[in-house]
């Protein structure tokens, strides 16, 4: 993988909640360096407190786990002020919570403190993804797998490949970090299904279900292959069994994405009254969020257009998460909620922005074909909706429908 880097030249500016998943690898392989060595004071106790109470928020869903880490961390931090781990662990939290701009503080700390360690600069280059500094991300990456290659780093460096365009290059990252992952089971499971995600959104769903299945065979509850797995059944038609399979996994873990995939599912099935009973639990479970520290402006904004939900003030809600996150998925939520308010000439400008990077994407891709045709651009509104088809043909379980109608 040329000497294990990641070549950005010439890279200018450039989901997932990304940093969630990335932050859950990097502080598994932060907890199990902290256990490597004997807890000599009581802020190394609280350091592995602290690591072990953020992994249980990232494996049950609970973000009141959230709050006691952070007391950890800093009680950690008033001990011994210049405590690394303490510092990391509040940066990963920072990202978590989509603290961004905090967590590149944080993370700028942890490099200070020691430039050798490559988990600072994960944080470092997390929090400058979704900022949309994208070039000087990449070189964080850059540096964090020439200090260790491992699950996390190589993770990394897929997802950065993924925005420049190269898949080819992003799914050799990703089986790198399958390999590292050997003898680590929960972080085997998250990058087999990443691999699989990758997959599924550039049009190879047999290729998506084999990793998935994989993960499934060892870890038959794990909620974040069953519900990947659901799109492919439902992309089959067997919307039954994606149904069942997107409710085991959001009746374990009540995520927003997994209960708004069960939701989408119960109304493509024609059972509106359950899918609003879902769609009404978001928004439970987004109150929840908000009431632990976490910003969820971004992704209610992507729900609440995607649905039709209060169009006005989502627009509104969209502008202020682009400020906050001004990455190429700000830039395209408040495209596609400018869209569906009519204001298409402004949505253009930020669909421009939200693929300068040259990403394949099929919902941005749909997302400019709506824009396109709206300004009456009818010949380019329709390449758009044939790139998006031709790249994912099951990108969106509401939205593909219209996607075929308008490509023709």
């Amino acid at each position: 993988m040329n000497g294990k880097r990641l070549i950005v030249a010439g890279a200018t500016a450039a989901l997932t909640a990304v940093a969630l998943l990335l932050g859950g690898v990097l502080e598994r392989e932060g907890a199990e360096e902290a256990g490597a060595f004997t807890l000599t004071s009581r802020a190394d106790r609280l350091d592995l407190r602290g690591s072990s109470q953020l992994q249980q928020a990232r494996e049950t869903g609970d973000v009141t786990y959230y709050v006691a880490a952070e007391d950890s961390f800093r009680h950690a931090l008033r001990l011994a002020p210049g405590d690394l781990p303490a510092t990391i662990g509040l940066g990963a939290l920072a990202l978590s919570r989509h603290e961004f701009r905090d967590a590149l503080q944080l993370g700028r700390r942890a490099v200070a403190l020691s430039p050798s360690n490559a988990r600072g600069h994960g944080v470092v280059g997390d929090a400058l993804l979704e900022l949309g500094r994208y070039e000087h991300a990449f070189m964080a990456f850059n540096r964090m797998v020439s200090i260790k290659p491992s699950v996390a780093s190589y993770a990394r460096v897929s997802y950065a490949r993924e925005l420049l365009g190269d898949v080819r290059g992003s799914a050799e990252a990703m089986r790198y970090a399958v390999d590292a992952a050997a003898g680590q089971p929960d972080a085997l499971a998250w990058s087999r299904t990443q691999l699989g995600k990758l997959f599924w959104a550039h049009g190879r769903p047999a290729a998506a279900e084999r990793e998935y299945q994989a993960v499934l065979r060892v870890r038959p509850g794990y909620v974040f292959a069953l519900e990947a797995l659901a799109h492919v059944v439902a992309a089959r038609g067997q919307v039954r069994r994606a149904i069942s399979l997107a409710r085991r996994a959001a009746d374990v873990m009540p995520l927003p994405q997994l209960v708004a995939t069960l939701g989408d599912l119960l109304h493509v099935a024609g059972e509106d009254a359950g899918a609003r009973r879902q769609y009404a639990l978001i928004a439970v479970i987004d109150r929840l969020q908000r009431t632990n520290g976490v910003k969820t402006d971004l992704e209610t904004a992507l729900f609440n257009v995607d649905h039709g939900v209060r169009l006005r003030q989502t627009l509104a809600l969209a502008r202020s998460a682009r400020a906050d996150r001004p990455s190429i998925d700000g830039d395209d939520v408040l495209a596609w909620a400018l869209a569906r308010n009519g204001r298409c000439g402004e949505a253009l400008r930020f669909s421009k922005r939200a693929l300068r990077l040259g990403t394949l994407d099929a919902p941005k891709f749909f997302h400019r074909g709506m824009i396109e045709r709206c300004l009456g651009h009818r010949v380019e509104a329709k390449r758009w909706f044939r790139r998006a088809l031709d790249l994912n043909p099951h990108f969106s379980l509401l939205w593909v429908p219209v996607a075929r109608r308008y490509a023709e």
